[in-house]
Parts: structure tokens; sequence; C-alpha cells
């Protein structure tokens, strides 16, 4: 490691420690000494100067917080002596100015993808099964184990092997007999059926009825946009009849999101006549008639510029900000420069970083949906005893993240420097190229199920702790903060970017290697371990108070 610790931003009166610093060690920093008064864990942060009661904190050179006692240079930054604090944020006329990085070595440069009739181009081919109410997710459950075991979509039969070797061990003790030929089956796993396939998704949920009207108005159009995203080839919805997401209305909606939508759609209603049996077995007979069509559908060259990418962050710790986010937002400034679109979501987690984003906006109306949506979710938050200053997790707070707004100004470098060109309520689609805001909780599901209604057709989703999630149509792709999780997780992560704060790579170089990942597995060439792994996670926001 070539640094032991980083200044972050030059207006900034803290450091992060880079190791493990001791109590008593003095630390030469850029022409000025620190001797560390009590021990100072890596990604943790130590007082650049004495503060007083009251007095601000800033980092990523914005304001973070203020001290709740009087602090001491060299003294360890904890939540029993720093509390959030952000500075307040308006619109005001700001001339911004951008230079976009020299992409010139991707000007000709194309991914192999599904090119849908409407223009749009998607990084996979599913085939999505909807219900429209929670009564139809054990039927969806029974569908799913059918397809994905018989036509090679199944992860989990290393699983049942690893299970049945250890019952057949007990049995094998003498604790128990089996009849003769009962357990047993070919331990290999089958081959994928359908070539162009890339899986059969599913997206159970608890809602439908028995909500408010409202729930179900957002449900609906959250499935709609699921229905029409462009990495999905076909849909078969399943309706029990008496719920309030009503099935004709609901077919309806997607046709009005889309008035080009051209995908196969098989609709079952199960009070329409139809016994269980008879109802799954027609829903599977009629959906393998639709994998074959959609089968016949072939990747093809496409430009860059079709690339719709979503970034987050989930078990964010103190290096979020300083490796993996600065990296995936160099990558978007990439993107963005080759007309591609960046998709940066999670609302709390842009407390305190409002100012700059503000500023970065094309137009006044603009920044002031901004303004709108962010006012009165804070204001939600508060109204039933919380806040955006109560977002971070124990183990975001463990790892070094005290504040909402540390987190945050961390958070946002993710979505890179370049304009801001549109702002995004929850399930509007992502229409500019640039970068646009999208309001979605800071919840990992929440968010990344919110980003693949806005359009994203891959999510980079940066860890320091390790998070196992993905999302059923959105291939995402995981970045460590660290090399200890890289190695830790290997099998949940893809990209390392520990080599940042180990000081072997910069932030562009990561960047640019962040964007040929991204480029081979929207072609299909790599696949994301959360594709591997279907973790399929999927959960709508409600618009209640979610952090």
């Amino acid at each position: 490691m070539k640094n032991i610790v980083l200044k972050v931003h030059p207006a900034d009166n803290v450091i992060v420690a880079l190791r493990n610093l001791e109590a008593g060690e003095r630390i030469a920093f850029e022409g000025q000494s620190y001797e560390i008064l009590e021990p100072v864990e890596a990604k943790h942060k130590f007082y650049t100067e004495d503060i007083p009661q009251g007095g601000a904190v800033t980092m990523y050179g914005v304001l973070v917080g203020k001290v709740t006692m009087d602090v001491k240079r060299g003294g360890l930054m904890t939540t029993a002596n720093l509390h959030h604090a952000a500075d307040p944020y308006a619109y005001r006329y700001v001339q911004f100015n951008w230079t976009a990085p020299d992409v010139s070595k991707w000007k000709d440069r194309t991914f192999m993808g599904y090119h849908r009739s409407d223009g749009r181009v998607g990084t996979a081919n599913y085939w999505l099964f909807i219900p429209t109410v929670f009564c139809e997710n054990r039927n969806l459950d029974v569908i799913r184990e059918a397809l994905h075991n018989e036509l090679g979509y199944a992860v989990t039969e290393k699983y049942k092997a690893f299970t049945r070797g250890l019952v057949e061990e007990y049995m094998g003790e003498g604790r128990g007999t089996r009849d003769e030929g009962q357990g047993t089956r070919d331990k290999g796993r089958v081959t994928r059926v359908f070539r162009n396939v890339d899986g059969i998704k599913f997206l159970n949920h608890q809602g439908g009825c028995g909500g408010t009207r409202q729930d179900s108005a957002i449900l609906e159009n959250l499935l709609a946009a699921y229905a029409d995203h462009p990495n999905v080839g076909g849909i078969t919805i399943l309706s029990l009849g008496c719920q309030h997401l009503q099935l004709d209305a609901f077919v309806e909606t997607i046709r009005k999101r889309n008035p080009s939508f051209d995908k196969p759609i098989l609709t079952f209603e199960q009070q329409a006549g139809s016994t269980e049996e008879e109802l799954i077995q027609a829903a599977i007979r009629e959906t393998f008639k639709g994998l074959v069509e959609i089968n016949k559908q072939e990747r093809k060259p496409a430009t860059l510029d079709k690339l719709t990418v979503g970034v987050k962050c989930g078990g964010s710790d103190g290096f979020s900000g300083i490796s993996t986010n600065p990296a995936v937002g160099y990558f978007s400034d990439l993107l963005v420069a080759i007309q591609g679109k960046i998709l940066l979501a999670e609302f709390p987690e842009l407390c305190g970083a409002e100012q700059e984003l503000i500023d970065r906006s094309t137009s006044q109306a603009t920044a002031e949906k901004f303004i709108r949506l962010m006012d009165a979710y804070s204001a939600q938050a508060e109204q039933v005893g919380s806040g955006f200053h109560m977002n971070p997790s124990p183990g975001n707070i463990r790892d070094g993240l005290i504040t909402d707004a540390i987190k945050s100004a961390g958070a946002c470098k993710k979505g890179g420097t370049s304009p801001v060109v549109d702002v995004l309520d929850y399930t509007e689609p992502a229409t500019k190229p640039g970068l646009s805001l999208v309001c979605t909780p800071g919840n990992d599901v929440e968010a990344t199920t919110g980003k693949a209604a806005s359009g994203a057709t891959l999510i980079l989703f940066t860890t320091g702790l390790g998070t196992p999630t993905g999302n059923p149509v959105c291939p995402t792709i995981k970045l460590a903060t660290n090399s200890k999780l890289a190695s830790k997780m290997a099998d949940i992560i893809d990209i390392d970017c520990g080599p940042i704060v180990e000081g072997d790579k910069t932030i562009e170089e990561m960047g640019e290697e962040i964007l040929e990942y991204c480029i081979r597995a929207a072609s299909g060439e790599v696949i994301p371990k959360a594709v591997q792994l279907n973790q399929d996670d999927f959960i709508p926001w409600k618009r209640g108070v979610s952090l």
C-alpha cells in the first residue's frame, strides 16, 4: 500500500485511515504531522484540527455533520461526537460547464444485444411471469420449479446433491431404510434447452389486492414497466380474477406505456373456470410455445449508446466513496460521453449532495422536480418520527459511515460529474441520453427494482460489506470496495476495486475496466455472479417510509 491515509477533498477537516492506526502513532501527511490520540481502524476518520462543540465537519468538500462536544486534532470520529448535518439547498441559476472524458477508443465499439422493434436493445432475453395478485404466488412457484428444472435454468442442483449426500450418509449408518429406487435421480444438470433465452423470471409480490387503490396503481405501473423492459422477450400473466389489479386494465396499462408494444402476452385467469391443475398446465404449455418463438431471436451488434446502466451501492463501507463509487462515476462519465444513459437513484442517500446535483441540472424544471421529490420524501419520513439521518445501517456505521451526509456524499460519486438531464419519479422511463436521477428508497432491493423499472439494462452494484442481491430482468454486476471482501466473497463479487485503495490502480483505469466488463456482460460473454446464482430479488415500493 503506497498511502496509509487519505484526505478526499482539500477543504476537508477529517482524514481517512487506509489501514489501522495505533494510538500514539504519528502520521505525516501533506506537510503536516498528526498524533493519533486513539486507535483508528481502516475506513474510519480522524479530525485534522481542534473543533469546538457545534463546529462543522467537512468531507468530500461538503458539510457532513456537526460535533456534539469539543474534539481534538488526531481524535477519532464517532457517533458519540458527531451528528448528521447538511447544508440547505435551493435552485440558483448556475452556468454548469462539463468537460467530457476522451472516448475516442470506444467510438466504433459495439455490444451484442437483443434488438426490440421500438429501437431499444436488451442485454438479455428473458421470459417473464407476472402475477396480478399475491394469491397467484404459489402457482408461480410450482411453474418455476417445473420449468427451471426441466429447461436447464435451475441453480440448486449442487445443493440438492449436497443434501442428498448427507441423507445417504445418514441412511448408510443404519438409522433407517429406503425403498429400492426411492430418491434416485440423474446427478447431471439439465443443459439449457433454449440457447437464446437467458432465463425464465418470476415477479412474486405481496400486492394487487387488500391494500389501498393507490398501492395497486403503483404496482400496476411497476409491473407494466417490467413487461415493457427491453430485456424481456415475452410475458405470462396469472390472475385470480377478483383482485384490485384487474387483468384487462393491466394489459391496457402496458400498451399505454408503450404504444409500439408487440411482445407476446399470455394471460390466464383462475376464476374464469379452469381447475388449478388445468391453469398450471395451460400456462406451462403455452409458455413453452412462446419460448420456442423468442428463442429464434439472436444477439446482434448494437452501439454503446443503447446501454442504460443503473448505479447502486449497498452494504457500503468507509471505502465506498473512495474506490468503487468514484470508479463507477468515471465509468458513468464515459458512458454519458458515448451518449448512453446513467440512472442514479436512492434519494435518501443524496442527502447533503442536493445542491451539487441541483447546480448540475440542465434546466430549472429538472432542478425543481428534484427539489419537490426530495422535500416530499424527507417530510414523509419526518412525519413518522424518522428522517434521512437514520439511513445508515449498523454495518455502515461500524465500517466508517458515521452520518447519512458522509454516506450520501460518497454514494453520489457513482453518478460521475456530468450534467443532470432528467429527474424521474418511481417507474418513470428514462428517455434522455445522459445522467438521470430516479426517486427510489436507499433499500437495496427496492432501489434496484426501481432502476430496472426506469429501463436499466445493466446495474452496477458497489459494496464494501458484501450484498447477495440481484434483479430478475436486469443483470447486476457487483463491485467490491476492497480486495479482502473480493477474496472472501468471490462467489458474489465480479470486480475488485481494492487496487484503488492500495494505490495500484487509478480511478480512471478502474473506470475503463468497468466499461469493458459491461460491454462483455451486455453481450452475454460473461455472466455476472448474481445472474449465475439466480439472485432475482424484487420488492415493489409502496411509497411508505422506506430508507
